[in-house]
């Protein structure tokens, strides 16, 4: 170890010991994340586990409809231990039965966004070979319109109150269907019911898998930079470390072992939701679900219903329940953990949401590839405009162009080292060695400085990617999309500054013979896109500004659009 990084990691020991954060904790703890649920379990059976939709369940009924559900995917379908499955549901009580059913089953979990279009789903089923999809009816569209040019044998199909006992449940589902038209008229030939793969399935017994720690436990996917979204492999151990470090950073919140309720409006499919709901697990606390957190009048009357400790969120869900009139009559008496990710925090959100709820928001720092916790604001010892310390086992190098070590207070870039780092990307051994060098450092494509202070501060991005509300959008995946149009020569996508989402995609548009109809424009990306990475704005050029070779600049186009604020 150099002297300039031993004094960079000095500084960040130092940290550590101010905010009671251990150095190491052991990423061995547990075999896998089977053996981790059965601690659950085993610890806080009789415990509220999980709630949505007014229906709770125990960590015991966890166990059991988990247990059934694996037994069916085992016994009564074609599926082998290593297979991948598909989960295609937002925040719902069948997630997490879903999510233990094929971890028990010995599969792997291919978290998907029910949001996709059929263009975006179809590739992901494609590249993760996934054999089965579990999913909810509401948002099966879109995959009913591809699925027979995918690997996928099963279907599993729920909606909204399988869960929930008798009548109420019966209510609930019919409604959705035919008062509500929640459901889309879509024909899915095959697909069976959640409620009767359950049945089925208790009338078995699961021979609960038991896979090696650095097997995979999840393919996680991401954007690329050829705009290409690739899985990212991510261990049993991966994800243990990763719940191990971030609970040791949750003890010095006061969010230790409950029960106390955590509010969980980011989806489960996202990475850091996904981390989020295991660490609230092994503590045995109880995480209220909230599907659509964009129904602010619905989500707020959830939170009134709960004396809870903890929720996470980002920048552009804080400044959203802060301006709805109905906020500041929560009971925030209890609060004591409010965590932000996924996109930069910025002081007007945290200021605000401490002046009205009297809890201060701690920013942390991730990715998919790191499982995704690398830092954060520890309790009691929180920096705004930082990403906090890194988490224990967690080594940190912030590399100059050259590669050599910057000391502290010199930006570079971002590079980590840990047992979270995942295995790499599926299929992709190109694209791992670009991300994980010889040495096991990860490169962030952040750049970023440690103070002397030991905390780490973001100062810039590397790389040409987009950040809307927390979801990375690559800017060659747009391009390509809007490229397809037939009245498009060329095109260039940038994220330019938006006060609600933090990032928006603009895109600059070159016609192949004079102006591009913009209404046909939009309706074609409408149709590739997820919402998400939609374009807010559309500029029309003669040209666009490239290099000596060719290449389209898209740095420049960002200058002119920062020299405009």
């Amino acid at each position: 170890m150099s002297e300039q990084n031993k004094t960079v990691n000095e500084a960040i020991s130092a940290a550590r010991a101010r905010a009671r954060v251990p150095e190491t904790i052991d990423p061995d703890k547990f075999k896998n994340l089977v053996e981790l649920f059965h601690f659950c379990i085993e610890s806080y059976r009789s415990r509220d586990a999980v709630s949505s939709i007014g229906h709770t369940l125990t960590y015991d009924d966890l166990e059991r409809h988990s247990a059934a559900l694996g037994a069916y995917l085992q016994q009564k379908t074609h599926l082998k231990p290593g297979d991948r499955v598909a989960i295609q549901m937002p925040n719902i009580i069948q997630y997490p039965v879903t999510l233990f059913a094929v971890l028990r089953a010995g599969f792997v979990v291919v978290n998907t966004n029910p949001l996709y279009s059929p263009r975006e789903i179809k590739h992901q089923l494609n590249d993760s070979g996934a054999k089965a999809l579990i999913l909810l009816a509401n948002v099966g569209e879109a995959a009913a319109e591809v699925l027979a040019d995918t690997p996928v044998e099963t279907v599993i199909m729920t909606e909204l109150a399988d869960l929930h006992p008798g009548f109420k449940g019966r209510l609930i589902n019919f409604a959705a269907r035919h008062v509500k038209k929640m459901i889309p008229d879509y024909d899915m030939p095959g697909a069976i019911s959640f409620r009767k793969a359950v049945a089925q399935g208790r009338k078995l017994t699961l021979k609960e898998a038991s896979p090696e720690s650095n097997e995979v436990a999840l393919l996680q996917y991401t954007g690329g930079t050829t705009g290409v979204s690739k899985g990212a492999m991510i261990s049993h151990r991966n994800l243990i470390a990763n719940i191990l470090q971030a609970a040791s950073i949750f003890d010095t919140y006061g969010f230790e072992e409950g029960p106390q309720t955590f509010i969980g409006p980011l989806p489960l499919y996202h990475i850091y939701s996904f981390t989020l709901g295991f660490i609230v697990m092994m503590q045995g606390n109880h995480t209220v679900l909230i599907p659509n957190p964009r129904d602010m009048d619905a989500f707020i009357k959830e939170m009134k219903k709960w004396e809870f400790s903890g929720m996470s969120g980002l920048n552009t869900l804080f400044v959203g329940l802060c301006k709805h009139p109905e906020f500041k009559n929560i009971d925030f008496s209890h609060l004591k953990m409010t965590l932000s990710g996924g996109m930069a925090l910025t002081t007007a959100a945290a200021n605000t949401w401490k002046e009205i709820t009297g809890c201060e928001v701690y920013e942390g720092y991730g990715l998919t590839e790191t499982s995704p916790i690398v830092s954060t604001n520890p309790g009691g010892a929180n920096e705004l405009g930082t990403i906090g310390v890194p988490v224990s086992n967690t080594e940190i190098k912030i590399a100059a162009e050259d590669g050599s070590e910057q000391p502290i207070g010199e930006r570079g870039e971002l590079c980590v080292r840990g047992p979270q780092v995942m295995l790499g990307y599926w299929q992709r051994d190109d694209e791992t060695a670009k991300m994980i060098d010889e040495d096991g450092w990860l490169h962030t494509g952040d750049v970023a400085v440690v103070r002397e202070d030991g905390y780490l501060k973001i100062v810039d991005r590397m790389k040409d990617m987009i950040l809307v509300s927390g979801f990375n959008v690559y800017p060659n995946e747009i391009e390509d999309v809007v490229c397809a149009h037939p009245e498009v020569a060329e095109c260039a996508a940038i994220g330019v500054p938006d006060d609600k989402s933090g990032e928006v995609v603009k895109i600059f548009v070159v016609g192949k013979n004079g102006a591009v109809n913009e209404d046909s424009l939009r309706a074609h990306l409408r149709e590739q896109l997820t919402g998400y990475k939609m374009p807010k704005h559309i500029e029309q050029r003669d040209e666009l500004p490239k290099s000596n070779v060719g290449k389209i600049l898209r740095r420049e186009l960002r200058d002119e659009e920062m020299s405009k604020t």
